[in-house]
């Protein structure tokens, strides 16, 4: 339903003094030998090397893509052109009685430039 009185002076005025919201830089500054922390090394992970030219790592869990893909360029000198992160959940385990659970990960899977390749061997 429209409005048919109009607004108060008192309200135009506030809404003329209300300034945009301004946001500081996103994230924190990690150098890229603090992003990455290791790679994965597993049997789908040499499969997808082999055949999609992807690598998964470990990373830190703050780092977003971009710092990923800052921090794999400078560390291996190669070109990246896509990165796919996954929030991976600790597994509960059990010593005797007592129920944990395992540290929640990162992992990164980074997909490089048909021309580049990474050597961990």
């Amino acid at each position: 339903m429209p409005r048919t009185r109009p607004r108060p002076k008192r309200y135009m005025r506030k809404l003329a003094a209300r300034k945009p919201c301004v946001h500081g830089a996103t994230g924190i500054e990690l150098r890229p030998h603090q992003v990455v922390l290791r790679p994965l090394v597993t049997e789908k992970g040499t499969h997808q090397s082999t055949r999609y030219n992807s690598y998964t790592f470990m990373v830190n869990p703050l780092a977003n893509k971009e710092q990923i893909k800052v921090a794999v360029e400078e560390l291996f000198n190669v070109r990246v052109d896509k990165v796919r992160t996954q929030n991976r959940k600790g597994k509960k385990v059990r010593f005797r009685n007592i129920m944990s659970q395992q540290a929640t990960w990162k992992k990164a899977i980074v997909t490089l430039n048909s021309e580049d390749r990474i050597e961990f061997f």
